[in-house]
């Protein structure tokens, strides 16, 4: 029956929807009034409810169809070498592959993988691609590019001329980063004295491909290569105070060549007048007599110990003086580090009685600093020994020459 110009709600029962439209105590339900809930009808019904699906029994029946296909299968294949076994078996991994696909991302072939694929592509008919992981057109690009490879595989070795040892190329490297004035033409002289052939050109690319940059914008000496340089003509000098057993303050003026590390140590004196000042300033230039190369400049503090007369005999031996700035000492380094190796290897270790005492142990330390203790500067070597590869001694003939006391070591042994 249909009613014009009104709606009709029709009853619903529980058996057909799970938590259909429900009333509140009280309310008659279908009826209006006092007590009925003012929400929309069907407000209340899940989302679950309304969205269709298979109750057990249905499941069931699929499942008694699909095991009676199988068992049909599996029996019939039983008199022809188990064909029906293997069809099942190929159809339950099609059906796993199509479940794969569905879950896992995009597989990570290797290059074996793509080559057998693409092989077996050009046997299978195309009706049946279905059971690969890849598309149609990825298989044939696969196979398009085995095609290219088999056609261009003979084609090895690089267009162009040869490439070059890397042993010639860090040759090549060596030589212009230690000479920061020459060309490419020179190196390439060098190169050809060595009996090795390289062409100008050859060079110029590498020097540009290494970032070099010509001969007259190339980066010239470091800071470290100047200095070092510059170094030979240079000593640096300074005062320090020892103080006795009877706390009694003794000087003593240190002087130090920058370019051998070599020091010269003065006596002790109580009193650095200007007259001991100068004095010590004549026996530092008679120290220097036997040098090959003359001292060009002198470098001290502002300290008032150094009298003009110091500066006047050291500019009569054609030296230099230059003062360092107030209050730094970092500017007279040298000295200020010689210093420190004087007291923390031999005086913060010895009771200093007077100043006899003081100049014969600073004498001992001046030999064996000048002779025997090795400088990380100079290569490991002796300031006034000679650098290069010792003679090897054997270990069992090594002797220990204890000095001050046992506080200083010196280790000499018998040739091999």
């Amino acid at each position: 029956m249909v009613l014009s110009g009104a709606s009709v709600r029709l009853p619903q029962t529980t058996a057909q929807f799970s938590g259909v439209h429900r009333t509140r105590p009280g309310s008659v339900a279908g009826a209006p009034g006092v007590g009925q809930d003012p929400r929309p009808w069907g407000s209340e019904i899940p989302i679950r409810a309304r969205i269709p699906r298979y109750d057990r029994p249905m499941w069931s029946l699929l499942y008694l169809v699909a095991r009676t296909l199988v068992h049909l299968l599996g029996s019939a294949g039983q008199a022809g070498r188990d064909d029906g076994a293997k069809d099942l078996e190929i159809l339950v991994l099609r059906h796993q592959l199509r479940v794969l696909q569905r879950t896992a991302g995009r597989p990570q072939l290797r290059p074996i993988d793509r080559v057998l694929l693409a092989a077996a592509s050009r046997v299978i008919p195309r009706d049946r691609w279905v059971a690969f992981l890849v598309t149609p057109a990825t298989l044939l690009r696969w196979h398009r590019e085995l095609v290219r490879r088999k056609w261009t595989y003979r084609r090895t070795g690089r267009l162009g001329r040869p490439p070059i040892d890397a042993e010639l190329r860090a040759l090549i490297l060596r030589l212009a980063r230690e000479n920061s004035r020459w060309g490419c033409v020179r190196i390439q002289g060098e190169l050809r004295k060595l009996g090795l052939r390289v062409s100008a050109t050859t060079i110029r690319t590498l020097l540009r491909t290494a970032r070099a940059g010509p001969a007259p914008r190339r980066t010239g000496p470091t800071w470290t290569e100047f200095l070092r340089a510059q170094a030979d003509g240079i000593i640096a000098c300074d005062f320090f105070t020892v103080e006795t057993a009877w706390l009694r303050t003794l000087y003593v003026l240190v002087f130090i060549e920058l370019g051998s590390r070599r020091i010269h140590l003065s006596p002790s004196t109580v009193h650095p007048d200007s007259a001991w000042v100068t004095q010590q300033a004549r026996n530092l230039a008679m120290n220097l007599d036997g040098r090959s190369s003359p001292v060009r400049f002198l470098i001290r503090d502002r300290d008032t110990k150094f009298s003009w007369s110091f500066d006047e005999v050291l500019r009569s031996e054609g030296m230099r003086v230059i003062r360092t700035p107030v209050r730094a000492p970092n500017a007279n380094a040298y000295a200020e580090r010689v210093i420190e190796t004087i007291r923390a290897e031999c005086l913060d270790w010895t009771l200093i009685w007077g100043r006899r005492h003081l100049d014969r142990t600073l004498r001992i330390y001046l030999d064996h600093y000048n002779r025997q203790r090795p400088h990380r500067a100079l290569g490991l070597a002796s300031p006034l020994v000679a650098a290069g590869e010792p003679i090897a001694a054997n270990p069992c003939d090594v002797r220990r020459r204890d000095l001050l006391g046992g506080l200083i070591h010196e280790y000499d042994g018998a040739a091999a």
